[in-house]
């Protein structure tokens, strides 16, 4: 099994995360036991973040003790890898159905440093006092105004040296124009605000998605 960012490894062309509650399996992932560790099966078909490394992502800003503010949290696949990834952090988990909250809440019965949120990605105010300052904003919101969303929500919470991690859906801005150019127009756009480290397309394993990198100055 081979390191290739702060917990996160490869065997072979599959990615796996240490699992920080061995022995539990959440989503019917792969369960890896190697010398006594057991790893937890991280698929790129279901996670726009597993893509992006996949695709050739060179950093992961996300270390052990990272504050994560995760935007678009759904029923917590990717969140829980990140959560194996951030174990000795928090990742605050914010999505507005409350279906899917519910098995957000199921989840931090096993996993303590998922902090499951019911909220508006366009309203920040209403969890600003309940999160405080992160390392980390994570962003997968298939909305029209995703990236006023995404600079608002890193305005508000991000600190200074921060990162943001954005999954672009294209066709949730617009269906009608090509991919290539909305993803162009929004790296633009974000590089206004941020240093844009890292932008890459997840196609074929996400379609018509796009991953950017932005550093807070």
């Amino acid at each position: 099994m081979k390191q290739i960012f702060n917990g996160v490894f490869q065997e072979g062309r599959k990615l796996y995360t240490l699992n920080s509650s061995p022995g539990v399996q959440l989503f019917d992932e792969e369960l890896l036991v190697i010398e006594g560790k057991e790893y937890r099966s991280w698929s790129p078909l279901r996670s726009k973040l597993a893509a992006a490394i996949v695709k050739g992502l060179p950093q992961l800003p996300i270390s052990k003790s990272s504050r994560i503010l995760y935007l678009g949290a759904a029923h917590g696949y990717t969140p829980s890898f990140v959560s194996d990834i951030a174990s000795g952090g928090i990742v605050f988990c914010i999505d507005p159905a409350p279906r899917v909250v519910r098995d957000l809440v199921f989840a931090s019965e096993k996993r303590k440093n998922i902090l499951p949120l019911l909220a508006d990605a366009n309203h920040p105010e209403a969890y600003y006092n309940l999160t405080g300052a992160v390392d980390i904003v994570y962003q997968d919101v298939a909305q029209k105004n995703q990236i006023e969303i995404f600079v608002r929500n890193c305005g508000l919470f991000l600190k200074p040296g921060g990162f943001g991690l954005l999954a672009l859906k294209a066709r949730s801005i617009d269906v009608l124009q090509q991919p290539q150019g909305i993803f162009l127009a929004a790296k633009k756009e974000l590089e206004k605000k941020f240093t844009v480290v890292d932008y890459r397309l997840l196609s074929p394993l996400q379609k018509d998605h796009a991953f950017f990198v932005c550093a807070k100055p």
